[in-house]
């Protein structure tokens, strides 16, 4: 049961339209996936039906198939995403070589998706507020294969200090009162309240703000909610440009969404195959570039050197870093990260251990060929056995990549009998 005070605005808002909007929500929703360009051709898979009008790599699937389950959900191969969460990326419309950031990115949907179109060239700045938000972030990012990535846990603010002027494009999808996955999630109902509304309205002020700070003169800002509440839409936009003088609406074309003012647009479920969302896009005028510090790089031990030289791994630009006990390949571009809470600071090579290297799992998502490669169909009982942590059969020796149809899952060892298994205990299936 929706709350009244939720429909009586709405159907203000809608007028005439309001009935069709409440036959939208007794449907049911159309579920969506987006295939990663990072780990090479699009598969062709029976339940994949039609394209997500807005974003060429998404597409509906069938809801019964359950694709979380396929080994190609743990290879990257696709990410679950509501098809109207990613039109927020498409008007940010993110380049290679860039340097970007996705201020509010758990779980990873939008920074993946960015990453996509990146295509490993550049600098993406990915931060979460939630420690343990942040860390399902940070497994969302390994499993698609993202390299280019740093990944932070701090308070936007903190990063506007340290990074202002850096970035050629924000996305700030900011953290809101849920009205648009009423049809999704039944806790975004029992939580709601006007109250919830106006504090959320409060933050994304806040957000905003440090936004503005972040972004290069010249840049994109692209604002979006899942909430069709005014105060956290139009009227946040609204209050931001009187606050940010320097910052103008960016008019843009996108024939599949509502008109929300200039640069600005709705998603109603009744108009389209997705949940309720806006998205805003502005453009910052005037100003400097502020002069942010580069992150120096390390020399890579003799260790990764014989590893790499063996499997024939070429690693992209970029620069090594000791993170902790591991190994890190880092952008080029990548800034100085001194006294900022880093989730990971980009791409785990691994650990050396007593004169060895053991390659991190990070590593295998990775990469997408190297000297060793085990492959079997992704329906074969060798997968299922690898996936459960089993010993595989094999007369391969040294590290080698486990691959189901060519995508990577994760790492093996042989000695000539058997392979040793080395996929990560805590994804392991029991079935």
């Amino acid at each position: 049961m929706l709350p009244q005070e939720f429909l009586n605005r709405i159907e203000k808002q809608l007028g005439e339209e309001y009935p069709a909007f409440l036959e939208s929500l007794e449907r049911p929703r159309a579920v969506a996936l987006r295939f990663n360009p990072l780990k090479g051709e699009k598969p062709d898979l029976p339940f994949v039906g039609e394209p997500v009008p807005w974003e060429p790599m998404g597409f509906y699937y069938d809801p019964e198939a359950r694709p979380g389950l396929h080994p190609y959900h743990e290879a990257g191969v696709y990410y679950l995403q509501e098809a109207s969460a990613m039109s927020a990326v498409a008007l940010l419309d993110p380049q290679p070589g860039e340097k970007i950031c996705d201020l509010c990115a758990a779980p990873g949907g939008k920074t993946t998706q960015i990453a996509g179109r990146m295509m490993g060239e550049g600098f993406l700045l990915c931060n979460e507020i939630n420690p343990k938000r942040a860390r399902i972030l940070g497994q969302n990012i390994e499993r698609m294969g993202v390299a280019n990535a740093l990944v932070t846990n701090e308070h936007p603010q903190r990063l506007a200090d340290k990074y202002a002027g850096f970035f050629d494009r924000v996305l700030i999808d900011a953290p809101c009162s849920g009205e648009g996955m009423f049809r999704k999630e039944e806790s975004a109902v029992t939580d709601w309240s006007q109250e919830t509304v106006e504090m959320c309205a409060r933050r994304q002020a806040e957000i905003l703000h440090s936004g503005a700070q972040l972004l290069k003169p010249g840049g994109r800002l692209v604002y979006s909610t899942c909430t069709f509440a005014p105060e956290e839409n139009e009227q946040a936009i609204e209050n931001f440009l009187h606050a940010h003088p320097e910052f103008v609406r960016e008019p843009v074309e996108a024939p599949w969404f509502t008109p929300a003012g200039e640069g600005a647009f709705r998603l109603w479920p009744h108009k389209l195959l997705g949940e309720g969302h806006f998205a805003a896009v502005l453009r910052k005028t005037g100003g400097e570039e502020d002069d942010v510090r580069s992150l120096g790089g390390e020399k890579l031990p003799k260790e990764w050197n014989d590893f790499a030289k063996e499997l024939k791994i070429q690693l992209p630009q970029g620069k090594a870093l000791f993170f902790g006990n591991s190994l890190y390949w880092v952008p080029l571009e990548m800034p100085d990260i001194h006294r900022i809470k880093v989730v990971r600071p980009g791409l785990e090579l691994g650990e050396v251990k007593k004169n060895r290297f053991e390659p991190a799992h990070a590593l295998a998502l990775w990469l997408r060929k190297c000297e060793n490669i085990q492959d079997f169909p992704a329906k074969s009982k060798e997968i299922r056995s690898f996936m459960q942590g089993q010993v595989l059969p094999g007369t391969v020796r040294g590290w080698c990549l486990i691959t189901a149809d060519g995508y990577t899952l994760g790492w093996g060892k042989g000695d000539g009998n058997s392979i040793k298994n080395h996929y990560p205990k805590g994804l392991r299936r029991n079935s």
